[in-house]
């Protein structure tokens, strides 16, 4: 199957079902399915070819969503690019993934010059969403409307590719990651099977579509389900939206979910018809947690996953968060392995480790990428001992459940004892008046490295740093409790809402003439 076949099954649920809503318009399923046909066959017209590559620039919209269908309706690759990214970031991918056609929306029509010299392989610049000059042609003059069905490109078998992502470069400089259309069928499959759902899901995107927003919206449509755009994430206009919309499911990074928290009309809102909050991207505070689950209702599920790996390479659904007593059933657990990932914990030697033991978590099944686009030695190094190794520290318990405790770039060793800094931030973001933290190591005289944590207060708090780390050293004894805290605004970010432990460590380490 292919990716485009996954939606044509949601449009023959009913041609006139709303497919996508933004503002006040309402785009039923005959209708995207017949702007998707008419975008392919411009494509093919244009001199597209089967299999090749396609990317869409552009912040959340129905029009970008369109874009995406007709491209993998045309049998092309879908490329993810993200418009948030750095005019150098976005050109050294685009030029790296060997981008054909780039559809670009009006607010980052300024880029296109730059891409022309810097990308010499995309052959064609689309406008998107209205005409403007830097473009070549606009895609509303393009389409091209016919009765006759779209021919097929391409046989759909599982090893083909499908969409090519990127790593996001938050270790090391962007990869391309090649997912076939097995791994999409896997995705779909993993979802369905740990979020089984009582009706069409009315899926909120919210969280940039350039991320996991916009593959789980795809993944909805296979339902018959309808897709409520908004622009970006504003705490105030999604409690809205769920109401008005009667939302049944989205996804959204801890940090999102922290200002939903925050945001004074959640209080009174009505969240009946949420099924589930899909949460990953970061660990989430136990604090914050158990709010959510108070203020939302038992509707959060937490996963495990990344791009190579996407999204669900563990599970816990809601109904497995909390125990009979209404407390955290299994607190800091990013669930179980999922139906269709077998995930184990390794050492460096390549030996499986057993429940209780630290180690790499590592993972097999349908849901593991092909490989890393035009980089082979990468492919070998992240597939040693023939398993996929995520980079991040984990540890599995007797019942199977596992518990994500760092990066493993991350780990700091100070006075030689190893520190994750997940299980400090954990105990940092237990105070009330800390919105967020990061904790880094920095070069230290005495300790190698220094616990240092950085803290992001809540609107309207002065954190009481003494008290803080009175209550942290009680948590967490000597040896994990930072030896200062600082307070900054706003933690620095990525594009996914990641924090960027990487920036704070710069001004530490470029002093001594290190990176870590």
């Amino acid at each position: 199957m292919r990716m485009i076949d996954f939606f044509d099954r949601g449009a023959r649920m009913g041609a006139d079902q709303a497919c996508m809503i933004e503002g006040e318009r309402v785009s039923t399923y005959g209708e995207v399915k017949a702007r998707s046909d008419a975008i392919a066959r411009a494509l093919i017209a244009d001199g597209f070819p089967a299999g090749g590559h396609a990317a869409v620039l552009s912040g959340n919209s129905v029009r970008a969503f369109e874009a995406i269908l007709g491209i993998l309706r045309a049998d092309g690759v879908w490329v993810m690019a993200n418009n948030r990214a750095s005019l150098d970031e976005n050109a050294y991918l685009l030029d790296l993934l060997d981008v054909d056609t780039l559809f670009v929306h009006s607010e980052v029509a300024d880029r296109v010059a730059h891409f022309r010299e810097a990308c010499p392989n995309i052959r064609r610049f689309v406008a998107l969403n209205r005409a403007f000059a830097e473009a070549d042609r606009f895609l509303g003059d393009m389409l091209v409307e016919s009765d006759e069905p779209v021919p097929q490109r391409r046989s759909g078998a599982a090893e083909e590719l499908g969409f090519l992502a990127n790593t996001g470069g938050t270790t090391g400089r962007s990869k391309g990651v090649m997912l076939s259309n097995g791994n999409w069928q896997a995705l779909v499959s993993s979802l369905v099977a740990s979020m089984p759902m009582k009706r069409p899901p009315v899926n909120l995107v919210a969280a940039p579509m350039t991320h996991a927003a916009g593959p789980l919206a795809l993944a909805s449509m296979a339902l018959g389900g309808t897709v409520v755009v908004l622009p970006r994430f504003d705490a105030a206009e999604v409690v809205a939206a769920i109401a008005r919309h009667r939302v049944t499911y989205m996804f959204l990074p801890p940090t999102a979910i922290y200002m939903l928290l925050a945001e004074p009309s959640a209080q009174t809102a009505d969240f009946s018809s949420l099924e589930y909050i899909s949460y990953a991207g970061a660990p989430m505070s136990l604090d914050r947690l158990k709010e959510a689950i108070a203020l939302f209702g038992p509707v959060m599920n937490a996963s495990f996953g990344q791009t190579e790996a996407p999204m669900c390479v563990t599970a816990m659904p809601p109904h497995e968060h909390l125990d009979d007593a209404g407390n955290l059933a299994h607190p800091g657990s990013c669930g179980r392995a999922n139906l269709l990932s077998i995930v184990e914990i390794m050492d460096d030697d390549g030996r499986i480790l057993g429940p209780g033991e630290r180690g790499e978590i590592v993972v097999r099944g349908p849901l593991v990428m092909q490989g890393y686009y035009k980089n082979p030695q990468a492919t070998a190094e992240v597939s040693a001992h023939g398993w996929h190794h995520t980079g991040d520290i984990g540890v599995r318990d007797e019942q199977g459940w596992f518990y994500v405790v760092d990066r493993k770039k991350d780990m700091i060793i100070s006075g030689g004892f190893n520190v994750y800094p997940a299980e400090v931030e954990q105990a940092l973001m237990a105070d009330p008046q800390v919105q967020d933290c990061a904790v880094i190591g920095v070069p230290d005289d005495k300790w190698g490295e220094a616990v240092v944590a950085i803290v992001e207060p809540r609107g309207g708090c002065t954190i009481d740093l003494e008290r803080l780390l009175a209550e942290a050293r009680e948590r967490l004894g000597p040896v994990k409790t930072p030896k200062r805290v600082e307070v900054m605004a706003a933690l620095p970010r990525s594009n996914a809402g990641k924090v960027l432990r990487a920036e704070l460590r710069k001004r530490h380490w470029q002093p001594v003439g290190r990176t870590i």
